[in-house]
């Protein structure tokens, strides 16, 4: 009942035209509903069973999608349903390419040997696995609300995997520790989360106030609360002694600074594409990945036999040089993406939008924002979202597109941005976690932790209530 209620569509009300299509006690609806909970739960299972999480998941799309087009078809609808598919393919293409664009970049970055060289300097610090956890915690609450939690996630992720790459235990907590702070972080600004820039730039109906861009700062601290009351107590099984030191020494290959600096370009294009100009911010990060392609080019064509480097990555199929160090090839680093995570979001964006599409969303606005109320819904949608994901649970809402108060607005920002975080496929930023910490850094290694991040999320939810209630 729970995922019947809360199955979320990206399709909407996006097309004033397209036939509403109604098929919640149709058996088409309950055979799509059944084959969904049947992938997650083959999902949930991927490190016991060894099948990748993305594979029961894209199968489930294309059957729920065949049972739509099959419908379609006997009721003359076709041209709507290919209409819907189309559309939640198109949402998920931005995602993908935002995310291809930054695994690219760390891929890179790991290739200059970037990470490498921080693990050395770390060790060489003498930190512990403690300390490096807190810093990890912090760099990411600070800056996901600039450079988004996606990327975040992913580029501190990458920090922590490394350094740690002696200890898988602390891999496993230090993951989760950046899941949690970065999708804290990403709620109190409009280019943190996709789910907080869809809340900025959607015409919502407030009974108050527009929720503008100085509105979102409100939730600073509701946000740390959800990230501190987790993390404090993840910080007792943390282990306490000194990061492990390298055994060799690590030099940082030509052009890793600049690979960083334009990385960071990058992000500043995306956000000026977003904020100034108006335009999808994917476009931005596209437009940057040119820079690395220009810059990949440069390097390959001054390569020189003397040039310190990793070997030549067989696995890829690439030939060794003559001086056994290939010279650097953008191309390379975009097969080296984690398809795996790419695909699974595939399946769980068009899934989600092919039970939408079957009137689940009708159903749940009825029961939910009529029945029972804005502050209960909106708490309550959160929690979904850590089954379908915040950026379906975000999209979903805004279909629904209720009278609400400023207050309950920023109130399913926070729960939706956040409640990603209790279960890793709740979030773009956790799964794509799970894909570069693969084995270390599971489902189930975060499930083993959800009471505690359900703390923080009520207590973010309460600290909202209390502090900004003159906006309800």
């Amino acid at each position: 009942m729970f995922l019947l209620l809360f199955s979320s569509p990206t399709l909407a009300s996006h097309y004033a035209g397209a036939i509403r299509t109604d098929l919640t006690d149709h058996w088409v609806g309950y055979l799509s509903l059944c084959l969904f909970v049947l992938a997650l739960l083959l999902v949930s299972l991927e490190e016991f069973i060894g099948l990748r999480k993305s594979k029961p998941i894209v199968l489930c799309a294309g059957l729920i999608w065949v049972l739509i087009a099959w419908h379609a078809g006997q009721t003359g609808t076709s041209e709507a349903a290919a209409e819907a598919v189309r559309h939640n393919l198109l949402q998920y293409a931005e995602l993908m390419l935002l995310m291809l664009v930054v695994m690219t970049y760390i891929n890179a970055m790991d290739e200059r040997g970037v990470f490498r060289v921080l693990q050395v300097w770390t060790a060489g610090r003498a930190l512990s696995y403690r300390q490096l956890f807190w810093l990890s915690g912090i760099s990411c609450f600070l800056i996901s609300p600039f450079l988004d939690n996606l990327s975040t996630a992913l580029l501190i992720g990458m920090v922590v995997i490394s350094i740690g790459s002696r200890e898988p235990r602390f891999i496993a907590l230090g993951c989760l520790n950046v899941v949690i702070a970065a999708n804290a972080g990403g709620v109190f600004s409009p280019f943190g989360d996709i789910t907080t820039l869809m809340v900025w730039q959607q015409d919502i109906h407030s009974t108050t106030e527009a929720v503008g861009f100085a509105s979102f700062f409100s939730l600073v601290l509701p946000a740390l609360v959800n990230w501190l009351v987790p993390a404090t107590i993840i910080h007792f099984a943390v282990p306490d002694r000194p990061i492990a030191a390298a055994m060799d020494q690590v030099t940082l290959r030509r052009g890793g600074y600049t690979i960083i600096l334009l990385f960071l370009a990058t992000i500043a294009t995306a956000v000026a594409f977003q904020g100034l100009l108006r335009l999808p911010g994917v476009i931005g990060m596209l437009t940057g990945l040119a820079y690395l392609q220009f810059f990949g080019y440069y390097l390959k064509v001054t390569h020189s036999a003397r040039e310190t480097g990793v070997p030549d990555e067989e696995q890829l199929g690439i030939p060794p040089s003559a001086e056994g160090h290939r010279p650097f090839d953008v191309f390379s680093r975009l097969a080296r993406s984690e398809w795996d995570t790419l695909l699974f979001l595939y399946g769980v964006a068009l899934s989600v939008g092919g039970l939408g599409y079957l009137g689940y969303l009708s159903l749940a606005s009825e029961l939910m924002y009529g029945q029972w109320g804005p502050t209960l819904t909106n708490t309550a949608v959160g929690l979904a979202s850590s089954v379908l994901e915040n950026i379906p649970a975000m999209y979903a809402v805004l279909a629904m597109s209720p009278e609400m108060s400023q207050g309950e607005w920023l109130l399913v920002t926070l729960s939706t941005g956040v409640g990603g975080s209790l279960l890793s496929i709740g979030s773009a930023a956790g799964v794509a976690l799970m894909g570069q910490a693969r084995g270390s850094y599971t489902f189930f290694s975060h499930l083993r932790w959800t009471p505690v991040i359900l703390l923080g999320y009520f207590g973010s939810v309460m600290v909202h209530l209390l502090l900004n209630s003159s906006r309800f």
